[in-house]
Parts: C-alpha cells; sequence; structure tokens
C-alpha cells in the first residue's frame, strides 16, 4: 500500500565533518527530526555524535528532536562480512535490503516518518552507505519520498 503525501526525507553523516559544518547543514536544510540508524551510537568517531551528546546538541544548537531506530541499522554480522572480511558492496546491499524486508520497515517506520527527518549514520558519502539503502527501500515500498542527500547538497555546483 502506497502512501500520497509527499516527504521530504534527508540523510547525513557526520565522519569528515565538522560540529559546525554538520549542525549549520542541518540547520540551514530545516531538519526537524534526525532518526539515528546507527547500530552502535555511543561511537567514538566523533565526539558531538555520541548518542546523548547528540541528542543534547541537536535541541540546544537546532531545536532539532532526536530518535534512534536501530532496526534501519544492518546487523552485527552483516557489518562485519562488509567491514573486516573485505565482502563487496553489492553483497551487502542485497543482505540488508533483505534484512529490512524479513523486518518489515515499511510497515513499522509508516507512522515515524515525516517531512523534514534526516537518516543519521557515520559514512561521510551516501553512495556505499544503509541509510542511502534505508532510504530508497522505504521509497520503493511507499512511492512518495523525496530523498535528499545533504553531502550531495553542500557539494552541488
Amino acid at each position: 500500500m502506497k502512501t500520497q503525501n509527499k516527504i521530504r526525507l534527508y540523510t547525513i553523516g557526520f565522519t569528515k565533518k565538522s560540529a559546525e559544518k554538520f549542525f549549520t547543514a542541518l540547520t540551514r536544510e530545516h531538519i526537524t527530526r534526525i532518526i539515528d540508524i546507527r547500530l552502535n551510537n555511543v561511537s567514538q568517531l566523533a565526539g558531538f555524535a555520541k548518542k546523548e551528546d547528540l541528542r543534547y546538541f541537536l535541541k540546544t544548537i537546532c531545536n532539532i528532536e532526536y530518535l534512534h531506530i536501530p532496526d534501519l541499522a544492518p546487523t552485527e554480522e552483516i557489518l562485519g562480512e562488509y567491514k573486516k572480511q573485505g565482502e563487496n558492496w553489492e553483497l551487502y546491499e542485497r543482505k540488508f535490503i533483505e534484512l529490512m524486508s524479513q523486518r518489515r520497515i515499511e510497515d513499522k517506520m509508516r507512522d515515524i516518518i515525516s517531512d523534514g527527518d534526516c537518516l543519521l549514520c557515520s559514512e561521510d558519502n551516501p553512495d556505499q552507505c544503509h541509510r542511502r539503502l534505508a532510504a530508497e527501500y522505504l521509497n520503493e515500498k511507499w512511492g512518495n519520498l523525496e530523498i535528499r542527500h545533504i553531502q550531495q547538497i553542500e557539494n552541488a555546483p
């Protein structure tokens, strides 16, 4: 069943971004809520991106809500095979899409995703990132998403 109202769904990764660049980009795009789709959201990769720090900074700096939804993340096994064992991207993509299908995320997320939300993970570029796969999967099921990757917006001419 497809939904009719068009929803702008953004994505962003925090790697290779300063806190200033990250929060400025979110504010400029009028993001209303970050949906953290990392499996592990207490990472030390960027101090401002740890769960509780991020929740505080988003609210204080940008008045943006924070929500963590690990159902939109790959399993440790799928991620480990890709990152540590050198699995190819196409295989990772197929496994993750199958996982989202098994989890029926299109049903779970139907009443959660709203206009102006932004999927967050760590990867700088959306090309080989699960946030892009999650957004595209939901759009394939619903048919009403306008997906905007903030990395690509920032790099546009």
